[in-house]
């Protein structure tokens, strides 16, 4: 197999082969020797992916982006009721996605079973147990949503087409297979059919988001409508205001139960727009992995220890009471006059400055940590860890956006109620918590673990100031820190530092030896301590403030300033496309800061 970046080299070049060199002379490498008839060439550098392979990806991200852009329009068309479109075409559309997706994976998983012998590699990094365990906590909820829908269309059969009872029939059996197929196939990392495999795992991601974009659409349009009754009772009537009626023309029996079935669903819409965008994101991890080379080091198992983070867990459960307290009050007076409506606007905005107040300090004290203990970080190239990042910073966007438009229309409103100025700093504190949290966040991700031995950290320092040599020498070393000729790896380390000048010598050691830079208070267990609370603390407070948007309690709807600077239209479009996003970088970033807490 080809050598890529890390990867080992040659026999011939190991670091036991290196001739004795005189003090103050480098070692250099011997000239590489024939190889055998028939051997593989393993150690010249991979000058890229091979034609085919190329052309596969690239085609098969077009097509999943068509497939994306058409399901898209079809989407639209309902939204907006276009002539000829109606609700049963598009869950055609999603059904036939959805089976097609599902004669793959049984492809897959039956092909799997039959070449079970083989030995298969596997990216360690990818598809983690509490991943697969949160997937699969939302999906049991889908399923619950599954037979709530059946139910409701069984009410109204009367009136409904069969395509609504077919597709929650289909989506549940798609959501058991394919949380069966993560949980055994989330760290393949596939070297035969590429081609075919591109194109499977590719349709996978886009009916996922395809599935996620229609649970966003309903939830969107539920939320909308109870917006606009709320407008109704406090007498907007400068603002036109029609209903988009989603109740059938008939009658259920009994009509409590429908009542009762058709609020439910939407209280677990949430869930299931977790668990799509949950399901697109493993799989996209899948797809880039399709053909890659991976090195042979040792994943390093993180261990989840709960004790010693007393003070962050208390905070953070402490919040998360006030989220539930508040989100409670919220709905109840939102909408019922205009002076309950103020008041508990006033309400959120003041718990949710206290929140963002605390997780920014809490970031910051955690970033500085990280500042002033000068530690190696983690470059190699990980497809899991590339998208998290992505995925933080690009769906903050969609908070950061909102919070723009209402600090524009707070600076361009004629009159401003009593709410606004609580609006205001809130925000801004979103814009700067957010940007803090990411910070923390992506540089706690690419920290070496604690449990690294010293002399291996001290061997990467070595490795970057020495050059190629140490390359080489680096690439003979064993997983256990020592090399293959049984020395260990620090007198390696002392070997290679004899043919370098002095000053070079004591950089590199310097540089191994940052946390003796670190203040005496956090030394030797205080900074993991201290780290450990903030990481508790951050996770439950994104929990908390999930809550709110995700169960209908959105200020950027109720308070109306924004809608009357911007136009009643124009910011129901930004708020239901910035919404989704906003909600889901909440759960994504308790999830990213529970494997940080895992690793501290």
């Amino acid at each position: 197999m080809p050598g890529g970046p890390g990867a080992p080299s040659s026999p011939a070049t190991s670091a036991g082969s290196f001739p004795a060199a005189p003090s103050g002379i480098a070692a250099s490498p011997s000239p590489p020797q024939p190889l055998a008839e028939g051997s593989p060439r393993v150690s010249g550098p991979r000058r890229g992916a091979s034609v085919p392979q190329k052309l596969a990806e690239t085609l098969s991200s077009q097509y999943g982006l068509n497939v994306f852009v058409a399901g898209l329009l079809f989407l639209l068309a309902w939204a907006v009721h276009a002539a000829g479109v109606g609700k049963s075409d598009l869950l055609c559309v999603l059904t036939a996605l959805m089976l097609l997706q599902l004669l793959w994976m049984l492809w897959y998983v039956g092909r799997s079973y039959v070449q079970r012998r083989l030995i298969r590699l596997k990216d360690t990094h990818a598809g983690a147990r509490w991943l697969r365990g949160s997937i699969t906590l939302f999906a049991f909820i889908t399923i619950i949503l599954g037979c709530l829908k059946v139910a409701y269309f069984i009410g109204f059969s009367e009136c409904l087409s069969a395509t609504e009872g077919v597709f929650p029939v289909t989506h549940a059996v798609h959501t058991l297979l394919q949380v069966y197929f993560l949980w055994g196939h989330a760290k393949d990392i596939i070297l035969s059919f590429k081609t075919l495999e591109r194109f499977g795992v590719i349709h996978s991601v886009f009916t996922n988001l395809l599935l996620w974009a229609n649970s966003v659409l309903n939830e969107s349009k539920h939320q909308l409508n109870e917006h606009k009754e709320r407008l109704i009772t406090l007498g907007f009537g400068n603002i036109t205001i029609v209903l988009d009626d989603h109740t059938p023309q008939c009658n259920c029996t009994p009509p409590a139960l429908c009542s009762a079935l058709s609020h439910g669903i939407y209280y677990l819409y949430p869930f299931n727009i977790e668990y799509q965008i949950l399901a697109s994101t493993m799989l996209y991890v899948l797809w880039k992995n399709i053909g890659r080379r991976v090195d042979n080091s040792r994943h390093q198992k993180m261990q989840c220890r709960f004790d010693g983070v007393l003070v962050g867990s208390v905070l953070g459960l402490t919040v998360l009471a006030a989220t539930i307290t508040v989100v409670v009050v919220y709905m109840i007076h939102i909408g019922r006059s205009k002076s309950k409506s103020e008041s508990a606007l006033i309400l959120f905005y003041l718990y949710a400055i206290t929140v963002l107040l605390l997780m920014g300090a809490a970031g910051l004290v955690g970033t500085w940590i990280y500042r002033v203990d000068e530690k190696s970080l983690d470059e190699s190239k990980n497809p899991a860890r590339k998208l998290d990042a992505d995925l933080l910073v690009a769906t903050a966007s969609g908070s950061w956006l909102l919070s723009w438009g209402s600090i524009l229309a707070i600076a361009c409103a004629e009159t401003r109620p009593p709410y606004t100025w609580y609006n205001l700093p809130y925000s801004v504190l979103v814009i700067v918590e957010k940007y803090v949290q990411n910070l923390f966040i992506i540089e706690s991700v690419h920290r070496e673990p604690e449990g690294i031995p010293e002399d291996v950290r001290t061997l990467r320092v070595v490795t970057v100031c020495s050059g190629e040599a140490a390359v080489l020498a680096a690439s003979s070393l064993g997983s256990q820190g020592s090399s293959r000729d049984g020395s260990p790896a620090v007198n390696g380390n002392l070997r290679l530092q004899q043919g370098y000048h002095k000053e070079d010598q004591e950089a590199g050691w310097e540089g191994a030896a940052g946390t003796a830079q670190c203040p005496d208070f956090l030394q030797g267990g205080v900074k993991r301590r201290i780290l450990r609370n903030i990481t508790a603390f951050l996770f439950l407070c994104n929990i908390s403030l999930w809550i709110p948007p995700a169960f209908g309690c959105r200020p950027e709807y109720d308070n109306g300033l924004e809608e009357i600077v911007f136009g009643f239209e124009p910011w129901i479009i930004v708020v239901n496309l910035a919404m989704p996003f906003s909600i889901f970088y909440r759960m994504h970033a308790a999830a990213a800061l529970f494997e940080v807490y895992c690793k501290i």
